[in-house]
């Protein structure tokens, strides 16, 4: 039995409270929540397929790198640019472990379950953690709230991204973190860096926790191996596979947000602006409070906060205004951690000398779920009411049409509209990149990413596009169109 002084120390590392195993619940109850999870992942994504939304180029950008993996190759990713390799633009090699699926199911919709599994399966280690922790009720009660955190509802909603394997890694780093088994903790921690090369900062942000928790030597290693690592594929890795050879992305630290190589200038000017604007505009300040809001605050009680504090001054840091707020799937990788450190906050609360924060820490799982469930309508998931969610538009008919214009292998220059349709049995580029050579045929969709610019004649657009080529309008239909080259 643990007398006063050790539980004291337990509780200031955030460690007490790990039941015997003859205490613990049973798991099935969080593989339970995470099928159905799964579940709303599913229906939420394929609706956004086959209702022919696209959010961004990205899940082609991930499809095309996952195919060069899968062949097996590089993977190449002519999108950004003529036999362009995608280790020059992320660092994303864990994206390779989709490859084998995708070479037996080669498709986007792959990407998208890939996605909804690896988020899915991030549930259940938070939710055992929680039940064992908090009590069965109460932990079932945090790991749905996480389930349906708006995070992951952003995520899953804009298709395919990398850091749909850091939703897991966390979660499962971070369990064993609480239950104070170190060794897999920075193990699992560390595949992090495999994920994408900002992910170095929430490594050594992770050090930081565990310095603050008495780990020193372990705490320095993974400082180290968080910021040496981010420091090599920046400095390195990355400017050996880019054409320019550079990281293009240091550029977002200017005002324009462009993606230039870095000058002293610009480091210095997102430093400045880190200083001065770190809460401007407001969004940034709606993000912040989002994040506290749905642990019901009490995350702000446990150290592993600070793991998100050195990705959101990365976020903030920059002009791109898609970095600040609550959209897009940049804070997938932020819910795993502020949800064991609700776990760890809920823990201590629950220690305290106070008879109404005592109180509060057996209330917060049931304040988590009423936070996460009055933010639904304002979230992906309360898509999934609406009836228009699940129906097909009228232009997918000739949205459809326009793609067996084209024959499967040939090369085919696109716009938003269509290029996350034409990746899997083409060769796609993007209509807006330079270099990109004669492609046999430019596809576009009129009414989507064009305003009134659009083009309205396929063929005199794609011959404006390659000079010395001459093409033809195969198809024009629907606000399709698309022109095939004849010389």
């Amino acid at each position: 039995m643990m007398g006063p002084m050790t539980q004291t120390a337990a509780r200031a590392q955030g460690t007490e409270g790990v039941d015997e195993p003859s205490a613990r619940p049973a798991a099935w109850p969080a593989v339970a929540l995470a099928v159905v999870a799964l579940g709303a992942y599913l229906t939420l994504s394929l609706a956004r397929w086959f209702r022919w939304d696209t959010p961004s180029w990205d899940n082609a950008i991930f499809e095309q790198g996952i195919r060069g993996w899968s062949r097996p190759g590089w993977p190449i990713v002519d999108i950004k640019g003529h036999e362009f390799n995608q280790l020059g633009d992320h660092f994303s090699p864990i994206i390779a472990l989709v490859a084998p699926f995708y070479r037996v199911f080669p498709s986007p919709v792959t990407l998208l379950v890939a996605q909804c599994v690896l988020v899915a399966i991030s549930v259940v280690p938070v939710t055992v953690l929680a039940r064992r922790r908090l009590g069965a009720v109460p932990g079932l009660a945090l790991g749905a709230a996480y389930a349906s955190s708006w995070g992951v509802q952003s995520a899953i909603d804009v298709q395919f991204h990398e850091y749909a394997f850091a939703a897991p890694i966390l979660a499962f780093g971070l369990k064993a973190a609480l239950e104070k088994r170190w060794t897999p903790a920075c193990v699992w921690i560390g595949l992090l860096l495999l994920v994408k090369e900002d992910m170095g900062l929430t490594v050594a942000g992770f050090g930081a926790v565990l310095w603050l928790w008495g780990e020193r030597r372990r705490a320095w290693q993974m400082v180290a191996i968080g910021l040496g690592g981010m420091a090599l594929v920046l400095g390195v890795v990355i400017p050996l596979f880019n054409p320019h050879h550079r990281y293009d992305y240091w550029g977002k630290l200017g005002e324009d947000g462009g993606e230039t190589a870095a000058t002293a200038g610009s480091l210095l000017a997102g430093m400045w602006r880190i200083a001065t604007h770190f809460f401007v505009p407001g969004q940034k300040i709606t993000t912040l409070l989002l994040i506290v809001a749905i642990s019901g605050l009490v995350a702000l009680r446990s150290p592993l906060l600070l793991m998100i504090v050195p990705t959101m001054v990365w976020r903030y840091a920059g002009s791109t205004e898609f970095y600040w707020g609550p959209t897009w799937h940049y804070s997938l990788i932020l819910m795993p951690i502020v949800f064991v450190a609700a776990i760890d906050g809920c823990e201590r609360l629950r220690a305290s000398r106070s008879r109404a924060l005592r109180g509060y820490g057996r209330a917060a799982p049931a304040v988590m779920v009423l936070v996460s469930a009055a933010l639904v309508p304002s979230f992906p998931f309360g898509d999934l009411a609406d009836p228009k969610t699940y129906e097909v538009p009228e232009h997918a008919a000739a949205g459809q049409a326009a793609l067996d214009s084209i024959p499967a292998g040939a090369s085919v220059t696109t716009d938003l509209g269509l290029i996350v349709r034409l990746a899997t049995e083409h060769r796609a580029y993007w209509v807006g990149t330079e270099g990109n050579p004669a492609t046999d045929y430019v596809a576009i969709r009129t009414d989507y990413g064009w305003g009134a610019d659009a083009p309205t004649d396929a063929a005199a657009y794609a011959e404006l596009l390659y000079p010395g080529h001459t093409y033809e309008t195969v198809f024009d239909d629907g606000g399709y169109l698309v022109a095939r080259r004849t010389s």
